[in-house]
């Protein structure tokens, strides 16, 4: 569908392979600078254009649209993934690949090319040399595949409808409960499209031999925003921390510049999701919460897991408000109606009965079930009973899957395009 982006993505490719070559001959400063800037730059300018320029049009009062420029698909993923492999070659953690065609198959590997995970060259670059794609790694990925498109056929998709639902339209007409019913719904639907993307993702590699690092495990069982991010986007939070967050000093240079940095890392967190204030407020509420709980909220150290994960929903929850509004002032207004505007009066009780039907009370009973780690749960617990029939393990495991992807084509098959999440970004 964009063929010219397609070259765009092999001269990022082509000029971090010559970035690397250079640098593995002469690891100098300046070079690993101007391979950071180059590519800080493709990023800029398709993804941040716009944004700047109608901020510093609204500042000097010029009445003038700002230019509108298409987002090539995957920028974000590739320019990181391409920035990760030349800063390592600096360091001296990679090899130099002397093969454009072989890098250029790391920087496009279509499993995870347009919403990540973001695969760092160390990951694959021995499977990128030789890899083997055995019977065994084909069925995993297979499985995994089919429990993602779940993910995003069953639960994401229908979550998002039901949200939009609630929250799209006059909020003058929704309740505080609705608001609240709104959010829960696209906080599942998020969760489950994203990770259900990168269940697909590490499946599709699985079966060619590429094996990816696990990118959610289960973050909305953290009982802290702290744990949160050890647990969501796992490739990207471990981007920012061994590219920005330890580069800048970390936590070796006192208590104030820690906390500093890692603002600055949540800030540049925001700005990675998107061109707009919303995703920089988002940013920052997950900065701030981390530095309160460094510094004067107990919350890491209470007795009761379960205060701790409440106070991560209702915090994750009123984020991600600002993640889906349009605008800063729209996503106010629901915060504002969460928060204080109470009604419970007839008008707003009749609109949410009319929303919450079964489907959608079962699929946030659902929802909040596989938020938590409850599969590997049941399997712990029912070892020794699949060890001894483990042949009839096998094909029930795999009749489940069968079972799961014929649900997913049958839904499909009525349905009308709806893409993943972060096919945005």
């Amino acid at each position: 569908g964009e063929p010219v982006y397609l070259l765009l993505m092999v001269a990022v490719a082509g000029a971090n392979w010559a970035f690397g070559r250079l640098l593995g001959k002469r690891p100098e400063r300046k070079f690993l600078a101007l391979a950071v800037i180059f590519n800080l730059l493709c990023l800029g300018v398709f993804k941040y254009t716009g944004f700047v320029l109608e901020n510093v049009y609204a500042l000097a009062h010029i009445e003038r649209a700002a230019p509108q420029i298409a987002l090539p698909i995957g920028i974000s993923f590739y320019t990181f993934q391409a920035m990760s492999y030349v800063i390592d070659v600096y360091r001296g953690q990679v090899g130099v690949q002397r093969s454009f065609a072989k890098f250029l198959l790391y920087v496009s590997l279509f499993p995870q090319l347009i919403a990540g995970p973001i695969v760092r060259y160390s990951d694959v670059e021995k499977e990128i040399e030789a890899r083997k794609s055995t019977p065994k790694g084909c069925f995993y990925g297979m499985t995994r595949f089919c429990m993602g498109l779940a993910k995003k056929v069953l639960l994401a998709d229908y979550a998002g409808k039901a949200a939009a639902q609630l929250l799209d339209g006059n909020l003058a007409a929704q309740s505080t409960l609705g608001v609240w019913f709104g959010v829960l719904l696209y906080t599942f639907e998020i969760y489950f499209d994203f990770s259900g993307y990168s269940d697909m993702a590490i499946g599709m590699a699985s079966m060619f031999g590429f094996h990816f690092q696990e990118n959610f495990k289960h973050p909305y069982s953290a009982d802290s925003i702290h744990e949160f991010w050890r647990r969501w986007h796992i490739s990207l939070s471990s981007w920012f921390k061994e590219y920005v967050y330890i580069p800048l000093g970390g936590n070796r240079k006192g208590k104030l510049r820690t906390e500093c940095n890692k603002l600055l890392v949540f800030l540049l967190t925001g700005i990675w999701h998107g061109a707009n204030w919303t995703f920089v407020i988002w940013g920052m509420i997950h900065g701030i919460m981390n530095v309160l709980e460094d510094t004067v909220l107990p919350i890491r150290k209470c007795r009761f897991k379960w205060i701790g994960n409440l106070y991560t929903w209702i915090i994750a929850i009123t984020a991600f408000v600002m993640f889906r509004a349009d605008t800063a002032a729209y996503g106010w207004r629901m915060i504002r109606t969460m928060f204080t505007g109470l009604r419970f009066d007839l008008v707003s009780r009749s609109f949410l009965m009319e929303q919450l039907d079964g489907y959608t009370v079962v699929l946030i009973a659902g929802g909040i079930l596989f938020s938590y780690p409850v599969t590997a749960k049941l399997l712990k617990c029912t070892g020794s009973l699949r060890d001894r029939y483990a042949a009839v393990w096998e094909v029930l495991k795999y009749l489940g899957v069968l079972v799961l992807l014929f649900l997913c084509v049958c839904s499909l098959a009525g349905a009308a395009y709806n893409p993943f999440i972060y096919f945005r970004f």
